[in-house]
């Protein structure tokens, strides 16, 4: 898909792997809707990308949610690419997996992309077509001690887009998803569980930048392919 002119938004805007996708898609030329939680962190992006839209939302709110995309449809008249990138972490063995906390990064990780894309789908049948790329991880398919709960959400969000790729292909819409590796970012300090570095890595591990991600994420938003990886 090509980007320019196109209106996307990007959730988990305010910082990492989101904001640096925002600056991306900006640059290509796209009108960018920021959606995350922190106003002033939004508000600030917004004066600095042009043909930004800044729509602070709680994306574990459904109201929120449906706020945000009828937001952006009312605004633009129109949704050509959502990107499902907001997500918290979990660090604990399988044992001492906390219900509740596991119970939140499911809303947040799963219940809100699906919410989103829900929501968006006759927007983009009845424009003729449109993307959506969910962000998901690299844990998903690997089997790491202390991550099950994590990668297991990332795992119900695979199976979500690529049975969605099948689904709506006919109606040119193009659901894609993409798995980070280790990236530079605060995501390990803001898990859920035992904190722990984004940015050091595992021994032998490259650890990625949020630009070099986003560069990847923009590559396969314009190669439509509905798998790719660092």
């Amino acid at each position: 898909m090509e980007i320019r002119g196109k209106v996307a938004i990007v959730t988990g805007a305010s910082s990492g792997i989101g904001l640096a996708l925002a600056k991306r898609l900006a640059e290509g030329g796209a009108t960018v809707v920021l959606a995350a939680r922190s106003v002033e962190k939004l508000q600030k992006i917004q004066k600095e990308l042009p043909r930004s839209l800044a729509v602070p939302v709680d994306l574990s709110n459904f109201t929120d949610i449906r706020y945000l995309v009828e937001r952006t449809k009312e605004y633009f008249g129109r949704i050509d690419i959502l990107i499902n990138n907001a997500g918290q972490g979990m660090r604990a063995s399988v044992e001492e997996i906390d219900l509740h906390d596991y119970r939140a990064i499911m809303e947040l990780n799963v219940f809100a992309p699906l919410q989103l894309m829900q929501e968006v789908i006759p927007i983009m049948r009845a424009q003729g077509g449109g993307m959506i790329l969910n962000v998901s991880s690299m844990v998903s398919k690997n089997f790491y001690p202390r991550l099950a709960a994590y990668a297991s959400t990332k795992y119900a969000l695979n199976a979500l887009s690529l049975t969605a790729h099948e689904e709506l292909k006919d109606d040119r819409i193009v659901v894609s998803v993409f798995y980070p590796k280790m990236t530079a970012t605060e995501f390990g300090m803001n898990a859920l569980g035992e904190k722990y570095s984004s940015a050091a890595g595992r021994q032998g591990m490259t650890v990625d930048t949020p630009e070099d991600v986003a560069a990847h994420i923009v590559e396969q938003i314009e190669s439509e392919a509905p798998e790719a990886n660092m």
